[in-house]
């Protein structure tokens, strides 16, 4: 099996990645496996006390926020699967050793701070009824800090780089055709 893992800042495009290479990558016939970190978020997740405001969120944005140990087992479940790809897609996917050992192709999502808080505020408003305000004091207070601590250092993990603005329409192509002559 070859195993990709996708990783970027909040609302950089990785979702958008996954489900694009999976398209064309079923489209040559290949069978493909998604795993989302999102899906191992602890219930209820810790909390994190901003760093300058004090005020307390729920944290989302780093390592004691997932159920690590069952999405190790995950990971390894689906790769005992039979599909030919799998894609493992999150915020700390090249951040922690243990899954980073098991790609064969790392791929970080980069995207402008200023463009992923403009994505995160329609999302959020939209998908979850927070206000202008909720999403930005939060980004601002905790988000852009947990990116610089656990996200953006990673990257340098990656093998390849992708530009999340330009809705990944040619690097999705690109990292298809590469994972299609690993696979031939």
């Amino acid at each position: 099996m070859y195993t990709i893992g996708i990783t970027g800042g909040t609302c950089s495009g990785k979702t958008t990645l996954t489900a694009r290479l999976c398209e064309l990558l079923e489209a040559d016939g290949y069978k493909a496996e998604v795993l989302h970190m999102d899906a191992f978020f602890k219930n209820p997740t810790p909390n994190v006390t901003a760093p300058f405001t004090g005020i307390e969120y729920p944290e989302h944005n780093a390592p004691e926020s997932f159920r690590l140990e069952e999405f190790y087992a995950a990971i390894e479940e689906k790769q005992n699967s039979d599909a030919d790809i799998l894609i493992i897609e999150g915020l700390l996917i090249l951040r922690l050793e243990p899954i980073r050992s098991k790609l064969n192709l790392k791929i970080f999502v980069d995207l402008r701070s200023d463009e992923r808080l403009y994505r995160r505020i329609k999302r959020f408003m939209r998908d979850r009824g927070q206000t202008l305000e909720e999403v930005s004091d939060r980004y601002l207070d905790t988000v852009r800090y947990r990116h610089d601590e656990f996200v953006e250092p990673s990257r340098w993990y990656a093998d390849i780089v992708l530009n999340g603005a330009n809705q990944l329409g040619l690097g999705a192509e690109a990292v298809a055709a590469l994972v299609r002559s690993k696979l031939n």
